[in-house]
């Protein structure tokens, strides 16, 4: 019985002395290294929010206003009683202040939303960063090759 190389008559590609010099030079491109480091930074746990921008993090009274639209808190399911001191983030959403600050010491994100919050994290705001500069860079190529194929 004949080989599987042998019937599609492939070749070994290993075999090109350049094999390797070209593989390198494929995952050294700018837009693999950042596709790398997106695939990594989706495999990264959220490291909790800044100490700080939780300690700076509003405290709102509960107004007849949140009573009527049926506030409540997300984490817990309690409805929120009148005159009652709740934990607001940038997005807006209301948590009691003991629902909330747990979540936001072992993650920095809303538990509604994912909104994101800083972190005390160096290396992951570099990351945050360099994902927004290849969402960036992927959106102008794309309106590049849209602009090319219909002008």
């Amino acid at each position: 019985m004949a080989s599987y190389f042998d019937e599609h008559e492939l070749t070994d590609r290993t075999s090109n002395p350049d094999f390797f010099l070209e593989l390198a030079r494929m995952l050294l491109s700018p837009s693999d290294i950042l596709e790398i480091s997106r695939m990594a930074f989706d495999q990264i746990q959220a490291p909790p929010a800044s100490k700080e921008v939780v300690e700076s993090l509003p405290s709102i009274p509960i107004t007849t206003e949140h009573i009527v639209k049926g506030c409540s808190c997300p984490i817990c399911q309690v409805e929120f009683k009148i005159g009652e001191l709740v934990k607001k983030l940038p997005c807006d959403h209301m948590f009691h202040k003991s629902c909330i600050l747990p979540w936001l010491n072992k993650t920095n994100s809303c538990p509604m939303c994912r909104h994101e919050l800083p972190t005390d994290d160096p290396k992951y705001e570099e990351m945050k960063v360099l994902k927004v500069v290849k969402e960036q860079d992927q959106q102008f190529r794309v309106e590049t090759l849209h602009d090319s194929m219909f002008s």
